[in-house]
């Protein structure tokens, strides 16, 4: 498996005006069709090679090509960096990068439990979830950030530390490949050795169907944003299980234990649902309250609009630590007169 040329593409920004409508625009690929690569490489490129065609199709403004030499400011940057030529262009903060500068550090985290095993169609929850990741790493290389992976069920699986060199990538999908091995889920143990591994800011995904204890994920999560970590959970769910897809009364099995349950669909479809819904507000109410950004994927959805989430994303955090930053500063120089 050939590894992939970070210099063989221009990375690409999405204005923070981007939307499910300029998503809706762009040629986006079957996920059926994509799952049908047998190559995670492959499959990978294409969906990425995809997205940046439906950048151009579309017919919609806001997108826009800028140098890797420069990122978006953050609370804290040296301000001498700042390029205002660049801002009086664009109305943005931005940084120049220079060659000593090291590039973000990106850590994506999987969840491999069994219940990502799951699948109402033609593939499996942790099929879509290996995909998005990969998407994710040869998306992110191509931007010349630092990548990492950490797989996890009830124990961490593979750890690979964040860098950008040849064969990186390689070794990352190799890692993504490997078959599910454990049983339950348990959040906290990825998130606390996270945490624990990464000594400079950086940004960490976790990929998880979040079947777990919303309290599991607050103080873990609360933790990585005290170091100042951007955080993003993308939760991917099987479009059954949000509605309790079941024909007639049958016995059930927990994917993670191993119990048999007796389920009545049509006694329990409302309860579920009402269950279903309250779990993720919860899980969404702790994101919002800790700023860390929340995204439900069903596995019916194109993948590319993962990456036109994560993009829109990360250009409004950086334009609301921008504002944030300016209204600092003000309140600094009013103080001072």
């Amino acid at each position: 498996m050939a590894s992939v040329d970070p210099t063989s593409k221009r990375p690409h920004r999405v204005d923070d005006r981007a939307t499910d409508q300029r998503v809706s625009a762009s040629a986006q690929i079957d996920p059926l069709a994509v799952m049908r690569i047998k190559d995670l490489q492959l499959r990978a490129k294409a969906v990425v090679e995809g997205f940046y065609n439906g950048l151009h199709r579309s017919p919609f403004h806001g997108f826009s090509v800028e140098f890797s030499e420069y990122r978006p400011y953050t609370i804290g940057d040296d301000l001498r960096g700042l390029d205002w030529k660049l801002f009086a262009r664009s109305d943005r903060y931005y940084i120049k990068k220079f060659e000593d500068e090291t590039n973000r550090r990106c850590y994506l985290v999987l969840d491999q439990s069994q219940s990502m095993g799951f699948g109402s169609g033609d593939y499996a929850k942790i099929e879509y979830a290996r995909t998005l990741v990969a998407t994710l790493a040869y998306y992110l290389t191509l931007q010349r950030d630092s990548v990492g992976l950490l797989t996890f069920d009830e124990a961490i699986g593979d750890f690979i530390s964040a860098r950008n060199r040849s064969g990186h990538l390689r070794q990352i999908f190799v890692a993504l490949a490997r078959d599910i091995r454990g049983t339950g889920t348990n959040l906290e143990v990825p998130l606390r050795q996270i945490a624990s591994l990464i000594q400079r800011r950086g940004l960490v995904i976790l990929v998880s169907d979040l079947l777990a204890p919303p309290d599991s994920l607050r103080t873990n999560l609360a933790y990585l944003r005290s170091r100042g970590h951007e955080v993003m959970i993308l939760r991917v769910i099987d479009p059954a299980e949000r509605q309790l897809q079941i024909e007639s009364p049958s016995m059930i099995v927990d994917m993670e234990s191993g119990r048999e349950i007796y389920i009545d669909p049509e006694a329990a479809r409302g309860d579920y649902i009402e269950r279903f819904e309250e779990h993720e507000r919860q899980m969404r109410g702790i994101c919002d309250s800790l700023g860390v950004d929340f995204f439900p994927v069903a596995t019916d959805q194109p993948v590319e609009q993962v990456l036109f989430h994560l993009i829109d994303s990360q250009q409004r955090r950086s334009s609301r630590t921008a504002r944030s930053g300016m209204l600092a500063s003000a309140k600094r120089s009013g103080a001072a007169t």
